[in-house]
């Protein structure tokens, strides 16, 4: 059975080396704060106008403006700035936070694309940061989808003691 960084690896077509390339490099202390914050405002401003309704559904219920300050504090703390995010929010545990959903390959893909646009529009990110992010996102994002293909098996598949409880009831 893979696990679901082999996965990531295989559906995003990411090594994990690669993917965590992000690690060589403090890009926090390279790039600064108010860099992450304009890519994720840009990448929100993207998502919330995107032409796709199937797609803006999924972030119906969230404010853009607490979306970007999610994303951007997980953003300094995960490349190498101060721990913003679990400071306010707990552990990242992502799997778990975007449990409620639908993390398929199609809503990664276009996740990725807005992702990819305001990379490209960000002129105070060099190449270099831009692809060793991109590699992370991808990579990331594709973890995701195998953490919800797991959750889905795990619905559909009851464990033995709730067929017998079933029976009982």
């Amino acid at each position: 059975m893979q696990s679901l960084q082999q996965k990531a690896s295989e559906y995003s077509g990411v090594d994990t080396n690669d993917a965590f390339a992000i690690d060589e490099t403090n890009l926090f202390e390279k790039l600064g704060l108010q860099t992450f914050i304009n890519l994720s405002t840009n990448f929100y401003d993207r998502v919330y106008d995107d032409e796709e309704e199937w797609f803006r559904s999924i972030f119906a219920n969230s404010k853009k403006e607490d979306a970007i300050q999610n994303q951007y504090e997980f953003f300094v703390q995960r490349m190498g700035g101060p721990p913003l995010y679990s400071q306010r929010r707990g552990h990242p545990a992502l799997i778990a936070r975007h449990r409620p959903f639908p993390v398929t390959h199609q809503a990664a893909e276009r996740w990725l694309h807005h992702m990819q646009l305001a990379l490209d529009t960000s002129t105070d990110i060099d190449a270099d940061s831009k692809t060793k992010m991109m590699n992370f996102f991808r990579h990331t994002a594709f973890f995701l989808v195998a953490g919800n293909e797991l959750k889905s098996q795990n619905q559909q598949v009851p464990c033995k003691h709730a067929a017998k409880q079933i029976g009982t009831v």
